[in-house]
C-alpha cells in the first residue's frame, strides 16, 4: 500500500514538470481534481480501518480477532484498488504515441470474454479485421471495465459488438439492466460519480471503470458515449479512428 501512495505522489509529481507546455491550464486543473478525488475516496476506508483498530485496542476483551482482520483487510483491498486506479488515470494522460501499436478489436473482445467466467448470456457480433492503432494494454482495460460495469448491471444478456463504420471502429457493449436516464448519460463518467440508480458504485468496483474507459478513449482520439438501446438498458459506444492500412 505505501509504495502505491509512493508511486501515486511520483506521478502527480511528474505532472507538475509539464506546467510549461501549452496545456498548463487544464494540467493544473487536473491536478486539483485529482488531488481532490484522492483524498476524498482514500478517507472513508482509512476512517473505517482506523475506528476498528481503536475499538479493538480499548475493548481486547470483547474483539472477535478474526472478525477484525477480515474486516481491515477488506478495508486496505479497498485502498488498493482506489490507489491503483487513480494511477492509471494518470499514467493515461502521460501516454506517449510511440508506445501505438495496431490492434484488433474482434481479437481483443474474444480474448477478454475468454477470461470471464460464465453466468450472462454474452453475445458477440465481431466484425473481422477492424484494427486500430493503440496503446494495447489500455485499449483491453477500458474493454474489460465496460464489461464489469455491464455484468454488474445486466439482468441475462450483455452484447458486444466490433464494427467499421466510416473512418471509425466502434465497439459497443449493451446490457439489458436499468438503463442510464439521458441526463446521467454524461456525468457517468466522471470520478466516484454516485447516480441514484442501479448503477451506483454501490454496486461493486472502485467508482473510477468508467472514468478510466473514458479518458482512455479521449487519449486515443476517440469518444465514448451512453446511447439510445432498441429496448431497455445501457449501450456504451466506443469510437477509435481506423489505423491506416501499411
Amino acid at each position: 500500500m505505501t509504495m502505491m501512495l509512493d508511486d501515486l505522489a511520483a506521478q502527480v509529481q511528474t505532472n507538475r514538470g509539464w506546467q510549461g507546455n501549452d496545456c498548463t491550464e487544464r494540467m493544473l486543473a487536473q491536478q486539483r481534481q485529482f488531488a481532490a478525488d484522492a483524498s476524498h475516496e482514500l478517507r472513508t476506508p482509512l476512517a473505517g480501518l482506523r475506528a476498528q483498530l481503536e475499538e479493538a485496542r480499548l475493548h481486547p476483551d470483547q474483539t472477535n480477532l478474526p472478525e477484525l482482520l477480515d474486516a481491515a483487510l477488506r478495508d486496505v483491498d479497498r485502498l488498493e484498488a482506489i490507489t491503483e486506479d487513480l494511477l492509471l488515470l494518470a499514467r493515461v494522460a502521460a501516454d506517449a504515441p510511440a508506445e501505438r501499436e495496431p490492434v484488433d478489436l474482434a481479437e481483443t473482445v474474444r480474448a477478454e470474454v475468454s477470461r470471464r467466467a460464465g453466468g450472462l448470456n454474452m453475445r458477440l457480433r465481431l466484425e473481422p479485421r477492424v484494427t486500430v492503432n493503440a496503446n494495447g494494454s489500455q485499449i483491453g482495460r477500458l474493454l474489460a471495465n465496460l464489461l464489469d460495469n455491464a455484468q454488474r448491471h445486466a439482468k441475462h444478456t450483455v452484447e458486444i459488438r466490433v464494427r467499421r463504420v466510416g473512418a471509425h471502429a466502434e465497439l459497443t457493449v449493451t446490457d439489458d439492466g436499468a438503463g442510464v436516464a439521458v441526463p446521467d448519460r454524461e456525468r457517468i463518467f466522471g470520478r466516484f460519480t454516485r447516480l441514484d440508480t442501479a448503477r451506483s458504485r454501490d454496486c461493486g468496483g472502485t467508482g473510477l471503470g468508467l472514468a478510466i474507459a473514458h479518458d482512455i478513449a479521449q487519449t486515443h482520439q476517440g469518444s465514448l458515449l451512453v446511447e439510445d438501446t432498441s429496448g431497455n438498458g445501457a449501450c456504451f459506444v466506443l469510437r477509435l479512428p481506423l489505423a491506416r492500412p501499411s
